[in-house]
């Protein structure tokens, strides 16, 4: 059965997406359009219909990869199971060695584009904040947590869960293995729901309403 244009036009823009993740893991900026036309197997003009420039694939990246990190916030669950998961996706992103060259790739352009890679962490970890701190202000609103202020909240559990995570990527020295990964997230999920516990009466008041 012939795949629907939309269908062959998503295909196309993933292949880019890949190709361009690659590429600017090994070269940062000075990785360039018909190179990264050919490694997705479209031509250049391709890639200009799609993004107009570097900048704008970065960004479609970075946001690409936050909705695999939020995903388990649109689900069901209690807190803490919910936490859980989320933390166990970033450690997986952040470890896998696929992803290592990623953020050299990003360090790269923080030394050459500056701007560039100030874009990148607005679409991508400082959306993922955002997302997260919404979703903990929803969860306090609720009644199921206590947090006071959900954005410091956000980074702090971010910073719970990954540790060195990111430094060793950068440096490129052992990650956690793969068991050691589910203790992390399981262990920073349960002390962070400790700490922001919801008062007793509170959480009773609001099962009731």
């Amino acid at each position: 059965m012939a795949r629907r244009r939309g269908q062959v036009d998503e295909k196309k823009s993933e292949a880019i997406l890949d190709a361009a993740a690659t590429l600017f893991a090994d070269k940062g900026l000075q990785a360039k359009m018909d190179e990264i036309a050919k490694l997705a197997g479209v031509s250049k003009q391709t890639v200009y219909n799609r993004f107009a420039s570097k900048l704008e694939i970065a960004q479609a990246l970075a946001s690409k990869r936050v909705e695999d990190i939020i995903a388990p916030l649109r689900g069901a669950g209690d807190p803490q199971t919910v936490l859980e998961t989320l933390a166990l996706t970033l450690l997986n992103r952040v470890c896998s060695a696929d992803k290592v060259g990623s953020m050299r790739g990003v360090a790269l352009v923080s030394v050459e584009a500056p701007e560039i890679a100030h874009a990148i962490y607005e679409a991508g970890p400082r959306r993922s904040l955002r997302e997260l701190a919404a979703w903990l202000a929803e969860q306090t609103r609720l009644g199921r947590l206590n947090v006071s202020d959900p954005e410091e909240a956000a980074e702090m559990f971010a910073g719970l869960v990954l540790g060195h995570g990111h430094l060793r990527a950068m440096l490129d020295v052992p990650q956690l293995a793969p068991e050691k990964r589910r203790a992390r997230a399981r262990e920073a999920a349960r002390i962070f729901v400790v700490a922001h516990a919801s008062p007793p009466s509170r959480l009773a008041k609001a099962k009731t309403s």
